[in-house]
């Protein structure tokens, strides 16, 4: 039988690789990108070959302290594997603080392409319409016309609303419609990516048709302090929706050095965070659509003023909001309140 000590000399490297991980695995979670996270996999590894080290270190009665040391060592290595707060709400502000604005810059090139499959359409198209108004007909048929020019017209009733619907039915029907959008935009992604280009562009010209002609009809006024709030969210929710639906098509064509299934399984990661993020700013911007932008009472430089303000603060979190500075920065300052 093998003695504890050669026991101990024999697994020692283990235990420690396994102490190592579980430590960085806690300044991960506390501090966020500044620390590269373990590999999941091999700490599971390590905490299922500890557990087996305990149960043949008690059947042999070896030495009280290394009973404890690996009793002490499984014990952590089982809060970090299945820890239950991964659900709670400190989860959700690491993602929206940390997580989900880091992986949209570790993917630039998938966030800049969807912008451009939205964007550039959707300029292309309002200048088309704004020229020459009845270039909306291609887009949207006559009736779909007559009621832009209803909804944003000068009457009594909500901007942007065919009807006077109670703020809570239209932000439920925002929040669908919204959603809808993004999932197709992001679930088409496994076509190659094609999917997700063709919703972003079918949605710019679709969204462009609807902003010449209404400027062109004189409707401008109404329809950017309409839009200018609630789009901040909106649009750069659905070009992020696009972007997770890129990532994955890029997965799928340039694997690089994995397997087709495992460079998708590693693109979801990221992709996942990616839809998240993009959810909760379309459930802001189907609150803001709503509540404020469809008010009349408002007057509409204070609409275009607090759009340009959240604009401005889309831009910055999405540039600024997680960085390894600032998540490190965090996690000494709740280091220090603990």
């Amino acid at each position: 039988m093998t003695t504890p000590l050669r026991f101990e000399a024999e697994h020692a490297d283990a235990w420690r690789e396994l102490e190592d991980a579980l430590e960085n695995l806690a300044r991960w979670r506390r501090r966020g990108t500044g620390w590269q996270r373990p590999d999941p996999a091999r700490v599971a590894a390590l905490y299922r070959a500890a557990c087996e080290h305990l149960a043949i270190a008690q059947a042999r009665a070896y030495p009280r302290h290394l009973v404890e040391r690996l009793e002490a060592l499984t014990q952590r290595a089982h809060e970090a594997v299945y820890r239950r707060s991964e659900l709670g709400l400190a989860r959700l502000a690491r993602l929206f603080a940390i997580e989900f604005p880091a992986a949209l810059r570790r993917h630039p090139v998938c966030f800049w392409l969807a912008a451009a499959g939205l964007a550039l359409p959707m300029l292309a198209i309002g200048v088309a319409c704004w020229l020459e108004p009845t270039f909306v007909l291609t887009v949207h048929d006559a009736a779909a016309v007559r009621g832009l020019d209803a909804m944003y017209g000068d009457r009594d009733e909500p901007i942007g609303r065919s009807g006077a619907e109670a703020d809570w039915l239209m932000f439920g029907h925002y929040v669908r419609n919204n959603v809808s959008i993004a999932f197709q935009c992001f679930a088409s992604g496994l076509f190659a990516g094609i999917g997700s280009l063709f919703c972003l562009l079918y949605n710019g010209i679709s969204i462009g048709a609807v902003a010449g002609y209404l400027t062109q009809a004189g409707h401008a006024r109404n329809f950017y302090s309409f839009v200018v709030t609630h789009g901040a969210f909106e649009l750069t929710g659905i070009v992020v929706s696009g972007a997770a639906g890129l990532l994955l098509g890029g997965a799928l064509i340039a694997p690089g050095r994995r397997d087709r299934l495992d460079a998708l399984q590693h693109a979801a990661r990221d992709a996942v965070l990616l839809v998240a993020g993009a959810f909760g700013m379309l459930v802001v911007a189907a609150a803001l659509e709503a509540f404020w932008s469809a008010a009349r009472w408002i007057d509409a430089p204070v609409k275009l003023g607090v759009g340009a303000a959240c604009w401005i603060g889309i831009a910055a979190y999405l540039a600024l909001q997680g960085r390894p500075r600032r998540a490190s920065a965090a996690g000494a300052s709740a280091g220090a309140s603990r």
